[in-house]
């Protein structure tokens, strides 16, 4: 039996965003193409869901991506998506907690989540969790900052987590 995923593209400020959906929820959104991204992806699947087929299905994602344009727009704080996490058990607990605590224009630090999923000598390990995040943007990754405040690795680049953090703290 053939499994496919569908994606679709959108243009935005910070660059190509990819957004990817097994046909009822969104599996991952990444910042560049499916051309770009192909390769990883194909690693990611095979690890997490098995061999795959991905079909360019715009109108799959479409409301992730009016979502998202929102955003940009600044008419958007809070997504409603329905998603699937793919990843280790104490991955998926980082990521709920970057979804269910840190608002828009707010930030915290690694120590300040390791702290709210009851775990707060695994400082590193939610680094390591939040730099392996599948959900750009709408799981807030861009949000966590070093504990002295200052802005410290994001996956996609300190240039998008930059942009990220003045277009929502922008008044």
């Amino acid at each position: 039996m053939d499994k496919h995923l569908y994606y679709g593209e959108m243009e935005s400020p910070i660059g190509t965003i990819l957004v990817i959906s097994n046909g009822e929820n969104i599996v991952r959104i990444d910042f560049g193409s499916m051309a770009v991204m192909k390769e990883k992806l194909e690693v990611w699947t095979r690890r997490y869901i098995g061999e795959i087929n991905f079909v360019c299905k715009p109108e799959k994602v479409q409301h992730v991506i009016d979502q998202l344009n929102d955003y940009f727009l600044r008419q958007k704080k809070e997504f409603t998506i329905n998603f699937d996490f793919y990843g280790t058990p104490f991955q998926k607990k980082v990521w709920q907690a970057l979804y269910d605590h840190i608002p828009f224009g707010i930030t915290k630090s690694y120590k300040d989540i390791a702290e709210t999923i009851g775990n707060p000598k695994a400082v590193r390990a939610v680094g390591g969790a939040v730099n392996k995040n599948p959900f750009s943007i709408i799981v807030p990754c861009h949000r966590v900052i070093g504990a002295n405040g200052k802005m410290v690795g994001y996956n996609g680049g300190l240039d998008k987590k930059e942009f990220l953090l003045a277009h929502e703290f922008a008044k």
